[in-house]
């Protein structure tokens, strides 16, 4: 089985190659990680590497040792300004600021064929300035690396609940997991009581911490969760010796996992994503983790829907018989064994989803909602061309950003969505 699995994605894999566009795609998203990893040495107001007063410095590992919490630069280079500096020799980024940097000298929009005012030519704003002065062309590397991380932490949220929905719906159906009426009826009120108690009851508590920080609000959504999860536990504790002293409580009943999770999706489908994220932003502070969380939790239908559809063929199959009748649990049959052959369907809305994900964040930083304001998007870019409309390098070049990448990742999922067609291998 697991040489079959290796030659059916090599096949997909040889398929994919064959449409051009996906491939050129492709390799444009493998240029856009690479930027969003490397974009420190590629946009930073402090040299790679430095030789200063006979000593030599690595200033970027420095700050990133300082964030951690391991360096603490000393009083006379702490705020040095490293492009002034007489430095006896250094290694520079090729762009020399930061997004946030202001370069008063160069405020009021100036545009990347405008003359500047600048110390030497390694300090040009090659796509120009905004109205506060701060470099376009930085602000763009360092937005791929939000983007990126806004579309794969958002999409990775959405594929672990939607894999793990859409596998249960799928595998199990209506009449394939059963249990005892005492483990549904004390699990019921264990569901209940603990919601009530962990969520209904610290609502204001989670509220206050939302309005905070987003790390703030997590901690008090785990421990809403643990209150959750322990109430429900003990609720289900209670109920196991009752089963022995009652019999009808021991008498089982199929659940009904795939119509509950189908009425779920539905619903979950009828809830505006921007609509919930503009809510939340209403009263919380704004964090682009917290973007990121709404939009995957908002997200998972669709990869929920693909893995029911698959999972619902797949268990007919005879290696999954073959499982059951060795005596497998359920659990190990579904993520061992029949989820691995049917994910394929799974990577082409993951690379859809990830294009929707960077789209969604891009508008609500068009718009000022939900991403702090120091923080540098390709979408915040975009709305300081409105304010300047003789600007049109601030308009050109982030939206020129959006299309391709949003593009990209769309053409790589059709390539995916072709290549893993099982048509494709009648012809």
């Amino acid at each position: 089985m697991a040489g079959k699995e290796k030659s059916f994605y090599k096949e997909a894999w040889q398929n994919f190659k064959k449409n051009r566009l996906a491939y050129a795609s492709f390799w444009v998203i493998v240029f856009l990680v690479i930027i969003a990893l490397f974009a420190d040495f590629l946009a930073y107001n402090k040299p790679i590497y430095a030789r200063y007063q006979g000593k030599v410095y690595f200033p970027i590992f420095l700050d990133y040792a300082e964030k951690l919490g391991l360096y603490q630069w000393p009083k006379e280079l702490r705020n040095l300004d490293w492009r002034g500096a007489p430095l006896e020799s250094a290694l520079w980024p090729p762009v020399r600021y930061l997004p946030n940097e202001i370069d008063l000298r160069n405020a009021q929009s100036v545009g990347p064929f405008d003359e500047q005012q600048i110390r030497s030519v390694w300090e040009r704003h090659w796509l120009g300035t905004d109205e506060l002065g701060r470099d376009l062309l930085s602000g763009l590397i360092h937005g791929t690396r939000i983007s990126l991380s806004v579309g794969v932490v958002s999409v990775g949220i959405s594929a672990i609940i939607g894999i793990i929905l859409g596998a249960f719906a799928g595998y199990f159906g209506d009449n394939r997991l059963s249990a005892s009426w005492a483990t549904i009826l004390f699990g019921l009120l264990g569901v209940f009581f603990g919601f009530y108690y962990g969520f209904f009851i610290r609502s204001y508590t989670l509220a206050d911490a939302l309005s905070k920080s987003f790390l703030n609000f997590l901690g008090e959504l785990t421990l809403s969760l643990l209150i959750f999860c322990s109430i429900t536990f003990l609720f289900w504790l209670i109920g196991r010796p009752l089963k022995k002293r009652i019999p009808w409580l021991a008498q089982k009943r199929y659940l009904w996992v795939d119509i509950t999770i189908s009425r779920l999706i539905e619903l979950m489908v009828s809830i505006p994503t921007l609509l919930l994220i503009v809510s939340v932003a209403a009263i919380a502070k704004p964090s682009i983790f917290l973007v990121m969380v709404i939009i995957g939790l908002t997200s998972w239908t669709r990869i929920a829907r693909f893995t029911r559809g698959e999972l619902l063929r797949v268990r007919s199959l005879e290696y999954i018989q073959a499982a059951q009748a060795l005596g497998l649990s359920e659990l190990r049959i579904i993520f061992r064994h029949a989820l691995p052959n049917a994910l394929a369907p799974v990577f082409v809305a993951i690379a859809f989803g990830i294009a929707a994900a960077i789209l969604v964040e891009s508008s609500l930083s068009f718009l000022g909602i939900g991403v702090p304001p120091s923080t540098v998007t390709w979408g915040s870019l975009l709305a300081a061309a409105r304010n300047t409309t003789s600007a049109w390098w601030l308009a050109i070049f982030p939206g020129f950003a959006i299309f391709i990448t949003v593009t990209v990742f769309n053409l790589v999922g059709e390539g995916l969505r072709d290549a893993l067609d099982p048509r494709l291998k009648e012809r």
